[in-house]
């Protein structure tokens, strides 16, 4: 079992600055115990911030990872909480499902451009084609 981690080794792993992992804990999304004047996070600091950093890639704010902290640290305790825990995760999970959507439709979208380009200029070998010439939306 780790005995923790220093703040350089989040910073190397998670690609993240000390100024981040210390605002962070500021907003009370990671809470590493202090060793002297060392931060020493814990195995679930680490998770938490690596769900922090995968949240704020899907967009969103820390106030809400926060939320969903909050949410699920008393949920343990509270079955009321726990409900309404769940009720949050099932609404974002229903907002990813339909953003995964999107970005399917999206890719599909792209490889039909991206083919369709590839052939204009296969017919069109050595003739540069300017933007003038494309048509917008």
């Amino acid at each position: 079992m780790n005995a923790g981690y220093t703040i350089r080794q989040l910073m190397d792993e998670f690609g993240v600055t000390a100024r981040t992992l210390r605002h962070y804990e500021d907003l009370g999304l990671l809470r590493p115990a202090r060793v002297g004047l060392s931060r020493v996070f814990s195995g679930r600091d680490r998770a938490r911030l690596k769900v922090a950093l995968r949240g704020k890639r899907l967009g969103y704010t820390l106030q809400e990872i926060g939320e969903l902290f909050q949410l699920y640290d008393g949920a343990c305790a509270e079955p009321a909480q726990l409900h309404v825990f769940l009720a949050k995760l099932e609404r974002k999970r229903a907002a990813l499902e339909e953003q995964r959507a999107d970005v399917e439709t999206m890719l599909t979208e792209i490889e039909f451009f991206s083919h369709h380009c590839r052939r204009m200029l296969q017919g069109n070998a050595g003739v540069r084609i300017k933007p003038t010439n494309l048509t917008s939306t």
